[in-house]
């Protein structure tokens, strides 16, 4: 007896927080391609042993077609370690999930994701991590004569929560930082702005690129950068494409920056929102998105 629904349109469960613009765009996207899309928090699943698949999943009565996460949602530990739990066990009872619990995993430590992508291959500027207050003023000391160094939370994502360290003084508090100083060299700009080009791949290609511009360091979209089409160079490409093979993604958005060198991959998004390359794009990214996807069912 089959676990997964077998009606003739696919089922597809969208794991996320809320219903925002990324969200909504996904569910009419696999509507218009003739499949079901249900939003579902990963809060609300839960494992169940006198299930046949031991999930519960809120909307579902068997196990979806496929799974969508464009969120984990906030919690403790043990909380954020049960929802990575449900995506493991959907895809060991065979649903495709983009992206997997293990490439989830690995982007959204940044010190792993780092450490892989560097280990891949693929350029990245200098970073350093630390878990005390004296290792990471030892980095500091050590590094600032060189050049600044940017701290980013070890989880965080959009730009939010980054601190410019030009000396030592200006190192968040280990509670401020909440306990992990993930601390990575500053890339000066090139030209008259800041920019970094963010390349979106799903189903393994690059489908859409984008300079981001900003008269600020920070060159996220959601905090006022301009965005930009672009055609990626080969170089830019290839770095890209290396990084998500790096963290196992499916679908992913990786961030590239000029340096002295050539291109550096700064981070690499295992949910990425693309409001910012749709306003730059010609094509409806949300179905592209959703094609890959029915794909692997």
């Amino acid at each position: 007896m089959t676990l997964r629904n077998r009606s003739a349109s696919p089922r597809i469960a969208v794991f996320t927080d809320k219903i925002d613009w990324h969200v909504e765009k996904t569910l009419r996207a696999f509507a218009q391609l003739g499949a079901r899309a249900i939003p579902v928090r990963l809060g609300a699943c839960k494992f169940d042993t006198r299930r046949p698949g031991g999930l519960a999943i809120p909307g579902f009565h068997q196990l979806p077609d496929a799974a969508v996460v464009r969120a984990i949602g906030d919690g403790t530990l043990e909380m954020i370690t049960m929802r990575l739990g449900v995506l493991h066990a959907l895809e060991a009872l065979g649903v495709p999930v983009a992206n997997s619990a293990r490439c989830i995993e690995r982007c959204t430590d940044k010190s792993m994701a780092t450490f892989l992508v560097a280990k891949a291959g693929a350029p990245t500027p200098e970073t350093f991590v630390a878990q005390t207050t004296a290792q990471a003023m030892d980095i500091a000391r050590r590094e600032c004569p060189k050049g600044p160094l940017v701290a980013k939370p070890l989880f965080g994502a959009q730009g939010w929560g980054l601190r410019l360290i030009r000396r030592p003084e200006n190192m968040p508090t280990q509670e401020e930082i909440r306990g992990v100083f993930y601390l990575q060299r500053f890339v000066p700009r090139r030209g008259p702005q800041y920019e970094d080009t963010r390349i979106l791949i799903s189903g393994g290609e690059p489908i859409g690129a984008m300079r981001r511009r900003s008269n600020h360091w920070i060159t996220n979209v959601r905090q006022g950068a301009k965005p930009f089409a672009v055609a990626p160079t080969p170089r830019e490409t290839e770095l890209a494409m290396t990084a998500a093979r790096a963290l196992g993604a499916d679908c992913a958005g990786v961030d590239l920056i000029e340096g002295d060198d050539g291109p550096l991959v700064l981070e690499v998004n295992s949910m990425p929102g693309w409001f910012g390359l749709q306003k730059v794009v010609e094509f409806d990214i949300a179905q592209r998105l959703a094609e890959d996807v029915l794909k692997q069912v």
